[in-house]
């Protein structure tokens, strides 16, 4: 479905990702681990059309995304959840959620879109009429993906969706995980703490200064010594006890 190859991308002079690759196939669900300043946001916003890669290729279902601005990716059916979540503090959670269905249409209607959203996280429900400002660190984050999934995608790009969360609102971001990727959609999510990666990943990648030093399954990961320095922060020596 999302296949990226040999990926080189600058920012302000600075070599940020050195020809990375990975692939998401449909229905899975695929997370890119690693710590802050190692590429996973630029690898989710060079996807998204936001950063112009050096080199490289960005394909979704076969199509190049090179040189496509972020609204064309999006209606070919590729949601974005950014870290900062990004909600509209003016808008109430309802319009929030609503707004893709305004301006993405596609082959599914808004009611059916909506639905599906809301039914990932159905707490969204009881504050659909409170302003986005209003909302908790958490709300916000439910919210941001329930946006990106009312779109209608094939495929969600989540950036660090359960980063800076209090412990006891995390289950409930895994469990909308599992409903969307029970729905069909395939997802990417890109997280920093190993630990967040849910249990029925399908594949995971490490990327560590730009580069990609693991490809393989979650359990896999753990019995890698170099990998296990960068996902638990600790030596070799010392993950071997």
């Amino acid at each position: 479905m999302l296949a990226v190859h040999d990926l080189v991308v600058d920012i302000e002079g600075s070599r940020v990702l050195r020809g990375i690759s990975f692939e998401v196939g449909g229905g899975e669900l695929v997370c890119l681990v690693g710590r802050n300043g190692a590429g996973k946001t630029t690898a989710l916003r060079s996807a998204m059309g936001f950063r112009k890669p050096v080199s490289g290729s960005i394909r979704f279902k076969d199509c190049s995304l090179l040189g496509l601005r972020p609204y064309q990716i999006a209606r070919m059916g590729i949601g974005f959840a950014p870290e900062e979540s990004e909600v509209f503090g003016e808008l109430t959670v309802a319009e929030n959620v609503a707004m893709p269905t305004w301006v993405c249409p596609n082959e599914r209607t808004a009611a059916e879109r909506l639905n599906e959203a809301y039914s990932v996280f159905p707490n969204l429900r009881a504050y659909m009429d409170r302003g986005g400002q209003a909302l908790s660190g958490g709300e916000r984050k439910m919210l941001s993906i329930a946006r990106a999934l009312a779109l209608g995608p094939q495929l969600l790009l989540l950036d660090e969706p359960m980063e800076g969360l209090s412990p006891a609102i995390i289950p409930s971001i895994v469990a909308g995980l599992s409903n969307i990727r029970a729905f069909g959609h395939a997802i990417f999510i890109a997280e920093s703490n190993i630990h967040h990666v849910p249990d029925f990943a399908d594949r995971l990648y490490v990327i560590e200064r730009g580069e990609i030093i693991f490809a393989g399954k979650p359990g896999e990961a753990r019995r890698n010594p170099a990998v296990v320095r960068v996902i638990e922060g600790v030596s070799p020596a010392a993950a071997a006890n």
